[in-house]
């Protein structure tokens, strides 16, 4: 059974956890309903750890929690569509008996309302748009509203937030609220079903870690005596006890600084940060550099050998960090941290891995660039800006790049000077 919190004004809380009863089998939901959409931010971090996933009534509420929680893995909305604009002018138009004449919106993008509208084909003779977003305030809404209605350049609103709703029909404004229908709220939770399914596999998938100390043998060497060196060594066990029992998995001791925690999928990905942290006491405590790789898999034998590949892949790099290789050869470097990247060692386009083939470049190599350019959001970028990115050297990365602009996979479109000495440096594109 899947916890389910669900964020929203109290009307459609109500309505979702109405309709949400069909998974009544799979999925528990819990309401966390908000007079003010600003209140999210305190909602889940207060009742974050009690929830398996959130779902949110609006998109500015789902925005507000991925920036609290910096991540979107176990959020989910309901998708604002053109039939809840359209039923707000139904209502609109059948008791004030005029349709687009007069009125004030409010909408996330003025885009949305322009499709809705032109999909109707019909142009609005007076409207007045204000868009908002996760800085806006109910009050500033609510201004926006009655400043026009007062002046009497509006006959009415129409609005998506129930505080706004609530508070212009109080004062005296026909106001209309454009709420989720019960199509948008069924697709929701279609897709939470899917994610939770997807929970699921990740739970049900063996996670091996591999967590090892470079320097061991320098580290036996310092000690003073075989006792030291045994009472060292069970400190550092019982650190990755207490990990290991969040994870509800099981610890082998390798020998020689080495150690491997079996668990799940879920598990492991839940509790990234707490690894960190021992990882992180465990470099403190040895005064040595403690490398991690994760290997996910069907089996344990596969979930190890994607775990020996990520720790020889941690070792390899310069800033080391924890090293996650999934069953599907998905790789992520960096893992938990603000600069983690995914990428694939994995290809399926011939084409392309004959020319890669041609100039002696790895597709784990070319995938992990474009998987860094997709991350930095660049239209280009100069061999430095590689470099220091992706820990390589520059020469190397020179030297990628020409290799990459000989087979027509990357161009040279110019280059960007500065005022002190120097060779001004060039800026690449891939194709």
């Amino acid at each position: 059974m899947y916890r389910v919190g669900v964020i929203g004004p109290h009307s459609s809380v109500e309505r979702i956890i109405q309709f949400g009863k069909e998974y009544e089998m799979t999925m528990e939901f819990t309401a966390y309903p908000y007079k003010d959409f600003h209140e999210t931010e305190g909602i889940v971090r207060a009742h974050n750890q009690d929830v398996d996933v959130w779902l949110f009534s609006g998109q500015v509420s789902y925005m507000i929690a991925k920036n609290t929680l910096s991540s979107e893995e176990k959020l989910v909305y309901i998708q604002h569509t053109e039939s809840g604009i359209y039923k707000s002018l139904l209502h609109m138009g059948y008791y004030q008996q005029e349709f687009l004449n007069r009125v004030s919106i409010d909408e996330i993008t003025t885009s949305h309302l322009e499709q809705a509208l032109r999909q109707i084909e019909i142009a609005p003779k007076e409207m007045y748009v204000k868009t908002f977003d996760v800085n806006s305030t109910i009050q500033e809404l609510m201004d926006f509203h009655m400043d026009l209605w007062r002046s009497g350049k509006t006959k009415g609103a129409l609005t998506c937030f129930e505080a706004v709703y609530l508070g212009l029909k109080e004062a005296g404004v026909p106001t209309y609220r454009i709420s989720t229908t019960e199509l948008e709220i069924r697709q929701a939770l279609r897709i939470l079903a899917e994610k939770t399914r997807t929970f699921y596999y990740k739970d049900t998938q063996i996670g091996v870690q591999i967590i090892e100390m470079e320097h061991f043998d320098k580290i036996s060497e310092k000690v003073k005596s075989s006792y030291h060196l045994q009472y060292f060594e069970m400190q550092v066990k019982e650190t990755l006890l207490r990990y290991c029992e969040r994870l509800d998995g099981s610890l082998l001791e390798k020998g020689n600084g080495r150690y491997v925690i079996f668990s799940s999928r879920g598990a492991i990905e839940r509790e990234i940060k707490v690894l960190q942290k021992t990882i992180y006491q465990l470099s403190n405590e040895s005064d040595d550099t403690v490398t991690v790789g994760i290997g996910y898999g069907v089996t344990v034998h596969s979930a190890e050998i994607n775990a020996q590949r990520a720790i020889q892949l941690s070792k390899e790099r310069v800033e080391h960090g924890i090293v996650i290789i999934r069953e599907d050869g998905t790789m992520i470097q960096s893992a938990g941290e603000e600069e983690e990247l995914s990428y694939s060692y994995r290809f399926d386009d011939k084409q392309l891995s004959e020319k890669l083939k041609d100039v002696k470049i790895s597709v784990k190599n070319y995938n992990k660039l474009t998987a860094l350019i997709k991350r930095m959001n660049w239209n280009d970028f100069t061999i430095k800006d590689l470099a220091t990115h992706l820990y390589w050297d520059e020469r190397n990365a020179r030297r990628f790049m020409v290799s990459l602009c000989e087979v027509d996979l990357a161009e040279h479109i110019g280059e960007e000077s500065f005022t002190s000495r120097g060779r001004p440096s060039k800026r690449y594109r891939l194709k």
